[in-house]
């Protein structure tokens, strides 16, 4: 910029000074760094001035306003990040407890059957467990558990024994016969296995059914929960869609216990044997991944959006020349 002579320069140095006052008089203003008014063919510098909340120190580096501080409300929101993070740790152990449990009950699936035992309460200790039983079933009293997809038993990589769901889904009844226990004196109810609906009628599979006395190796299974929106069992049309065992030893006059025929104990002609479905839901992982990631997340935006603009200084504001 050219330089002012004579009266020209002293109406532009006064209206600098009146702006130099005024400026110094704000309580908002940073003045920031030096100006010099000279004239004669020599350039008339700029004040540089900052506009914010940030004040400058001597050295000209940016401080913290003490004024700015977190207040309840951001301590507040910190809640977020940190109950999520706690309920990611708590998915953790549940994951743990999970797998743990799931070791167990297959373990107790893959063991050696042993003797069915007499008390109820020693038979609640083997729950999911083979057992060995003879004796007699009574035919004239079976009850059909369904619709329920077949277990192909044998099949690698799942289900109970090693049975696995079939992919070409097939759908039928689980046949629910009395069978009198002749060691233990007791009538149990069995579930002998799948069959598909063209065979409901026994008359239909009667080489299937077994006469006199027979031993076999079955899964004891101690309750059965009805299904979210599941249909209520009609006891007297023998219509049954889920196993309650009270209702079924009411009908049949047998004690409140089941077992699952397995595999090796299906009768040529009869039901498929091998039915038992031990499942447990494993989502823990998905948890563990959401609530960390939330936390993570959430922490982020805390520290960017509350603690890093209120409890330091940002960087240098845009510059004003005047």
């Amino acid at each position: 910029m050219l330089g002012f002579k004579g009266k020209s320069a002293r109406i532009v140095i006064s209206a600098h000074s009146l702006l130099r006052w005024t400026l110094q008089q704000s309580q908002n203003v940073v003045q920031h760094p030096h100006i010099i008014c000279m004239c004669k063919h020599k350039p008339l510098s700029y004040r540089t001035v900052y506009t914010s909340a940030i004040r400058y120190n001597a050295s000209g580096a940016a401080t913290a306003d003490p004024k700015k501080k977190i207040g309840a409300m951001g301590y507040f929101l910190l809640i977020i990040p940190v109950a999520a993070f706690g309920l990611g740790t708590w998915q953790v152990q549940r994951r743990k407890w999970k797998l743990g449990l799931i070791k167990q009950l297959e373990d107790r699936t893959n063991a050696a059957p042993v003797a069915m035992p007499v008390t109820h309460q020693e038979l609640e200790e083997l729950e999911y467990m083979k057992v060995k039983v003879r004796g007699t079933f009574d035919h004239s009293k079976e009850l059909y558990v369904g619709p329920r997809q077949e277990v192909i038993p044998g099949s690698a990589g799942g289900g109970h024994g090693g049975s696995m769901i079939s992919t070409k889904a097939r759908f039928g009844y689980h046949v629910i016969t009395p069978f009198h226990c002749i060691d233990q004196g007791v009538t149990i109810l069995v579930n002998r296995g799948w069959i598909p609906k063209n065979l409901l009628n026994p008359a239909t599979r009667t080489g299937g059914q077994v006469g006199g006395e027979t031993e076999l190796v079955g899964v004891v299974k101690m309750t059965e929960r009805r299904a979210p929106f599941m249909a209520k069992n009609d006891v007297a049309r023998n219509q049954w869609f889920y196993c309650d065992f009270d209702e079924m030893s009411q009908v049949t006059g047998a004690e409140p216990i089941l077992i699952d025929v397995a595999a090796e104990s299906t009768t040529p002609g009869g039901p498929v044997g091998g039915q038992t479905r031990v499942t447990l839901r494993n989502e823990h992982l998905q948890y563990i991944i959401t609530w960390y990631g939330l936390s993570i997340a959430t922490g982020l935006l805390w520290y960017t959006g509350i603690f890093k603009k209120k409890s330091g200084a940002s960087t240098r504001p845009p510059v004003r020349h005047i």
